[in-house]
């Protein structure tokens, strides 16, 4: 029995069916109102998992606010992770780092090595997802991941979506921002025989790409969270998740 199987069984089916839909309301993210906007809407588009940051009071707010939603918390910090738990959240991810990066803060592989273990001894039994650097070359990211594994990490996730720098407009430029966690995403799945996440920067254009690429689900944040009116994050939740059963039945599986 693995860990991933103390997850509630809809999410477990998600992953299985390699079409996890997760909404990233933000690691710094801590108002109440707007941790409450992003989980109603990620419960009205049908998404499975909604992430938030590792704050026992908005997994208590969001398990109010969103019943029946799936949720994750993320955090750099160990010690963090299991109020949250015991509040109620499902896993626990260890990542994020888009808001770190324009303060300069980068992430190297020795330190989230390190992260992921403090977090495995202080948790031994929870689900926990590792997002794997993007500043690191592919081959490190690979590397990374296959360690990370090693040490403890139920799920990878990819990222890159600060880093692009998309030239065009429309559809091509959704994938010139796509690209660094695509290429990510390509090639961790295929270093490690645990589930993928494709996180930052994705659209409901490059979301089948990241599927194809060979991701468990996707993670979608700013595309959702920096929006101010509900019916707009809904929406695009929603057609975050009618973009998914396209790929799914390329793969065989029944879109649920």
């Amino acid at each position: 029995m693995t860990r991933l199987s103390s997850l509630p069984t809809a999410l477990q089916q998600a992953i299985g069916q390699r079409r996890l839909l997760k909404v990233i309301a933000g690691l710094d993210t801590f108002d109440p109102a707007c941790v409450a906007r992003v989980a109603k809407a990620a419960a009205a588009g049908a998404a499975d998992l909604v992430d938030i940051a590792c704050d026992p009071s908005l997994v208590r707010l969001v398990a109010a606010t969103a019943p029946g939603l799936a949720i994750c918390v993320s955090a750099v910090d160990p010690a963090l992770f299991p109020a949250a738990v015991a509040a109620g959240a499902a896993m626990v991810e260890i990542g994020n780092y888009d808001s770190f990066y324009p303060r300069g803060r980068v992430f190297g592989a020795a330190e989230v090595r390190e992260l992921t273990r403090r977090t495995r001894e202080l948790l031994p039994e929870t689900v926990l997802s590792v997002t794997v650097p993007y500043t690191l070359p592919l081959d490190g990211q690979e590397r990374l991941a296959v360690d990370l594994v090693a040490d403890g990490a139920d799920l990878i996730q990819t990222e890159g979506g600060t880093s692009a720098r998309p030239f065009s407009a429309g559809a091509l430029g959704l994938i010139e921002k796509a690209a660094p966690t695509l290429a990510a995403a390509h090639a961790i799945s295929r270093a490690v025989a645990v589930p993928v996440l494709c996180a930052s920067g994705l659209s409901a254009v490059t979301l089948p790409m990241a599927l194809a690429a060979g991701a468990a689900g996707v993670g979608v944040g700013s595309a959702v969270n920096r929006l101010d009116d509900e019916l707009a994050m809904v929406a695009v939740v929603r057609a975050l998740r009618e973009a998914m059963p396209r790929i799914a039945m390329v793969h065989g599986d029944r879109p649920q």
